[in-house]
């Protein structure tokens, strides 16, 4: 039996850990999720899909899904399809360090203030689509 599709938004950011981009990645999502849109969104951990775990899996075949990469091996999206996501926007971190490149974002357990600022820009990137997806204007969610 086909669950009916939600319109909660699912973000799956890539887990490049040990990789500035990939702390872009997550700080964005946890922008999204905690403070932009926690009522039109939720987290999955790119993890728990490649662990095959089943509430992960659940969530993404259920819900539409925005996917966040740190770098052009696209695990983020890759394993979302795999899962069987219906994947509404993948989103590339270095896509939006071209298009501000003074946010250079340096550090890995903690980013410098540029990577946050790229981090924010990037989560208001999300919010837009999430917006978009759910036929909402604004930044009230």
């Amino acid at each position: 039996m086909t669950k009916p599709v939600s319109s909660e938004t699912v973000v799956i950011p890539c887990s490049g850990i040990g990789k500035p981009f990939g702390s872009v990645s997550r700080e964005a999502a946890y922008e999204v999720v905690d403070a932009l849109r926690p009522a039109g969104t939720r987290l999955v951990a790119l993890s728990r899909l490649v662990l095959g775990d089943d509430e992960a899996r659940e969530a993404v075949a259920g819900h539409p899904v925005v996917t966040i990469d740190g770098c052009k091996l696209a695990c983020a999206a890759k394993m979302a399809k795999a899962s069987g996501a219906r994947t509404v926007r993948e989103l590339a971190v270095i896509d939006t360090f071209r298009r501000h490149p003074k946010l250079k974002p340096e550090g890995i357990a903690e980013l410098n203030e540029a990577g946050q600022q790229l981090a924010r820009v990037l989560a208001e990137e999300v919010a837009a689509i999430v917006d978009e997806h759910a036929g909402r204007k604004g930044t009230d969610a």
